[in-house]
């Protein structure tokens, strides 16, 4: 038997690697001699690093630049010839406030927009960044501010960083950005479908998620509002109604309106480059998994990526994860829940060996 073993990160706790040994650890006491292959995946969120760097190469680096609410991070960061790759969450993400309090209408992506200077000034000519795993809701103004744009309030001074910049903003100009960009293609890889404004936009979905109490979120929505107004009049791109608009707080439509970006799945454009049809066709058995598998993991995420191209194949799946909101999925055979929480090591390496023995969890 050969089993395809390819989990996303469980966040929070495990990287996508050691929930890949985990599972493969537990694979192998359920079958014995079975061939396994570890394929680590990603969305554009966290892992993306990880699951793209032994496919592209290069070397990964590391620049210190503002966390989600100033204090300096050491992120690391892909160079790959002239590719550039950011995870976002290197600099901008949930896991740099670990300890701290959430602050979703400050939270800021400078640190992300200095990452691009670095690129830029290592000869990147394109830069790729992963979006997901964010704790701004910023719209990707921070970015922006931190390459070279001018953010203004109405009297001419530059916006304060988060949502609450954008609640005052009144003007954009390219400053010492347009320069910078020359000759520079960036990409965005959204984890998300979702739009920047409206009832599936990044402030009522995702909001919460990074700490946002409903008066915050009505607050996070009408900042967001007059923010795609200001970058349609000023830039003259239409980003409120942008399919991935809403990923990483709205830094996917901060890259589309001031970087010129192309919004890419990212599930598709990681597993493409890692051969994953490839490797799903010599497969009997497909194991994927994450924290939470839920609804959203059909909206961009890598574990509903590998589910919909096994069942494209014919190829029965397993998913294992911290818990389960889905009571089936078609083409998933099994769902194992290894905790109500995300999983530590242990714990997944022993639900991976159930896969074999008695039923546990739910069955799809």
């Amino acid at each position: 038997m050969r089993i395809l073993i390819a989990p996303n990160a469980f966040k929070g706790t495990l990287t996508a690697g050691r929930a890949c040994a985990a599972l493969a650890a537990g694979a192998r006491t359920a079958f014995p001699g079975a061939r396994i292959d570890q394929l680590p995946v990603a969305d554009g969120g966290d892992g993306l690093l990880e699951a793209l760097a032994p496919a592209l190469g290069g070397r990964i680096l590391k620049t210190r630049v503002a966390g989600p609410l100033g204090r300096p991070v050491a992120a690391r960061w892909l160079l790959a010839g002239r590719t550039a790759v950011i995870e976002m969450a290197e600099a901008a993400g949930l896991r740099r406030l670990a300890g701290a309090a959430l602050k979703p209408l400050d939270a800021s992506t400078r640190g992300v927009g200095q990452l691009m200077l670095a690129a830029v000034a290592a000869g990147a000519g394109e830069i790729v960044v992963g979006l997901g795993g964010s704790a701004s809701n910023d719209g990707g103004a921070g970015c922006a501010q931190a390459f070279g744009f001018s953010l203004t309030d109405a009297a001419g001074r530059a916006v304060p960083p988060g949502a609450r910049g954008l609640a005052v903003l009144a003007a954009v100009f390219p400053g010492e950005a347009r320069r910078r960009l020359r000759g520079i293609k960036v990409t965005g890889l959204a984890d998300v479908r979702n739009r920047l404004c409206g009832r599936l936009g990044s402030a009522r979905v995702f909001g919460p998620q990074k700490g946002a109490t409903p008066i915050e979120v009505a607050f996070l929505e009408r900042a967001l509002l007059r923010y795609a107004r200001v970058v349609r009049a000023c830039l003259g791109v239409p980003v409120a109604g942008l399919r991935g608009g809403a990923a990483a707080g709205g830094l996917g439509a901060g890259l589309a309106g001031f970087f010129g970006a192309e919004l890419d799945d990212g599930s598709a454009y990681v597993l493409d480059r890692l051969g994953f049809e490839a490797r799903l066709a010599r497969a009997d058995l497909v194991v994927t998994g994450e924290g939470c598998f839920d609804a959203q993991t059909f909206y961009g995420k890598a574990p509903g990526a590998v589910i919909a191209a096994a069942r494209r194949l014919g190829k029965p799946v397993v998913v294992v994860c911290g818990r389960s909101l889905v009571a089936r999925a078609e083409g998933v055979v099994r769902i194992i829940e290894a905790g109500r929480a995300p999983t530590p090591y242990a714990a997944l390496r022993r639900a991976a060996a159930g896969l074999a023995g008695p039923r546990s969890g739910r069955r799809g």
